[in-house]
């Protein structure tokens, strides 16, 4: 779909200078996606890099027998460092990239990644404030495993969605928690009823609500 300039001012006028703007109208492909859509799977080829408008992606990297664990999490204005860092260098992905609501993107060719890094100083300075970002949320994810109890990741990962949504109630699987913590849902199901007990979490089917001093 083709974008329009002044809905591009909208979204990025403090943040790209208006010849980057014309040339993302040029170039840009605008995409709106339901929840469950991949944008990248591993082994494939990056030809696009997004950038989030609206929604959630969330991004995870899986291991040879497919267990899965969470990276982070992309919102508004947000672009993923390892798009960006594997279409530089034209390397096959490693990441799954799953939206996790309905999301509103645009697609950057990768030719224009490269080259827009000397034309425009505010895309160089997007660029390297998204590898910031992102290298945080991994410092962040490596803290998690390497000095926090899984009980206390847990906690922490409701914690984070419900930053993301801004709301304290996840229509969520055991499974899908497990995945994201690379655990089993045996072990999931365990912490969430010892969480339940010390007044952490609220619980029904598929459903978890994130309780007292935790609340937005």
């Amino acid at each position: 779909m083709r974008l329009e300039l002044d809905k591009l001012r909208l979204h990025f006028g403090n943040l790209f200078e208006a010849a980057l703007l014309q040339e993302i109208t040029q170039v840009g492909n605008y995409m709106e996606v339901p929840e469950g859509y991949a944008l990248m799977r591993p082994g494939g080829y990056i030809r696009s890099v997004p950038i989030i408008l609206s929604g959630l992606v969330k991004i995870s990297r899986s291991d040879a027998d497919g267990k899965e664990a969470l990276l982070y999490y992309l919102g508004g204005l947000d672009s993923c460092a390892m798009s960006l860092t594997c279409c530089l260098s034209k390397q096959q992905s490693e990441i799954t990239a799953i939206t996790e609501e309905k999301t509103k993107l645009i697609l950057i060719p990768v030719e224009k990644v490269g080259d827009w890094m000397s034309q425009f100083p505010t895309w160089k300075q997007f660029v390297f404030a998204t590898y910031q970002k992102r290298f945080e949320d991994l410092l962040g994810a490596i803290d998690q495993i390497a000095f926090r109890k899984l009980d206390e990741r847990l906690l922490n990962l409701l914690k984070i969605k419900s930053k993301q949504c801004n709301c304290t109630i996840f229509y969520v699987t055991h499974e899908e928690l497990a995945n994201e913590l690379a655990t089993s849902r045996e072990v999931i199901s365990r912490l969430l009823k010892q969480l339940e007990k010390m007044g952490e979490v609220k619980l029904s089917r598929n459903k978890i609500e994130l309780v007292g001093k935790h609340k937005s």
